[in-house]
């Protein structure tokens, strides 16, 4: 069972707060760190002291860790454009020493767009569908020859596809709750589906829908990775819990019934439950960065539980 860090910097971290969790999540034995990619705050935070880049911090990571797999949840295809971000992520990855994983999605917050002057256009799925097939064709193109691509939203000339991630592909992450297009562009391009915060009976469903989907595109439904992304709020007791959910500005109850909430015994009989669907991979929403402690309780309560 892999469990990830995962976290929110947008809601407020330096750089340096982000590298104290991120070596702290190695450190402690987890197999990989993550981080959203947004510019703006959200629910009522002051965000300060700013946003941070992801994959600007992402380059950083790569040299200042050694083993953890690095990546986005998810890089938004409205920020940045699909060959500059082909040659970004296969930097990161050559910096990394190929643990870079690229997760990939259409882009949802309006309101961040508006306040950085980033066009939210109405087409986006259609633009994740054509990033997602440039990004990975430039990997894809063997050395010397030349990748072109002419699609309705970008097109490509004569491209070396330059440079080559140290990965053969640092593997491709497609996530959401959309029935027909998400499991379709899964089945196509992805290495790994996500589905991020569901209860248990979506994440069966839809896990159902990428499997069909997968397999009617002529791949194993086993060629794909199915993960899961989860709010995680753990204490020795109710107090801890109480505590850690009042810091976030949530109920208890509601994290208990929307994430993975209560003590080590009650998180690690929720994981197991969306593991009898499938899940086998476990993003851990961390939204208190500066709480180390609820990393280490992780490490050593609830993961060594897990096998």
């Amino acid at each position: 069972m892999d469990l990830r860090i995962f976290t929110e910097p947008q809601q407020g971290a330096t750089y340096d707060t982000i590298l104290r969790i991120a070596k702290a999540t190695e450190d402690l034995g987890f197999d990989a760190f993550f981080r959203s990619d947004h510019y703006l705050h959200m629910g009522g935070v002051d965000g300060l002291p700013g946003p941070t880049d992801a994959w600007i911090t992402l380059a950083g990571l790569a040299r200042e860790t050694r083993r953890i797999r690095l990546g986005t949840l998810v890089t938004a295809a409205t920020f940045r454009l699909p060959g500059v971000l082909a040659i970004q992520v296969a930097q990161v990855d050559q910096m990394s020493g190929g643990r870079v994983e690229f997760g990939l999605g259409a882009g949802w917050f309006a309101e961040e767009h508006a306040a950085y002057g980033i066009p939210f256009p109405d087409d986006k799925f259609s633009r994740l569908e054509e990033q997602l097939a440039v990004v990975t064709g430039l990997w894809a193109t063997e050395a010397g020859r030349k990748f072109s691509y002419d699609g309705a939203h970008y097109r490509l000339t004569d491209s070396p596809a330059l440079p080559k991630p140290a990965q053969a592909k640092p593997p491709v992450i497609v996530g959401g709750k959309g029935p027909k297009r998400t499991p379709r562009l899964a089945a196509r391009y992805a290495d790994e589906f996500n589905l991020p915060f569901g209860s248990v009976e979506e994440t069966e469903a839809q896990f159902g829908r990428v499997r069909a989907a997968v397999e009617e595109a002529g791949r194993p439904a086993s060629d794909l990775v199915y993960s899961s992304a989860l709010p995680i709020c753990v204490g020795r007791d109710d107090a801890e819990v109480a505590r850690r959910a009042a810091v976030l500005g949530r109920d208890v109850d509601e994290l208990k019934e929307n994430g993975l909430a209560g003590s080590p015994a009650e998180v690690v009989d929720k994981i197991g439950r969306y593991a009898a669907v499938g899940s086998t991979r476990f993003y851990l929403q961390t939204m208190d960065m500066a709480d180390l402690d609820h990393l280490e309780l992780v490490a050593s309560q609830v993961a060594p539980q897990l096998g």
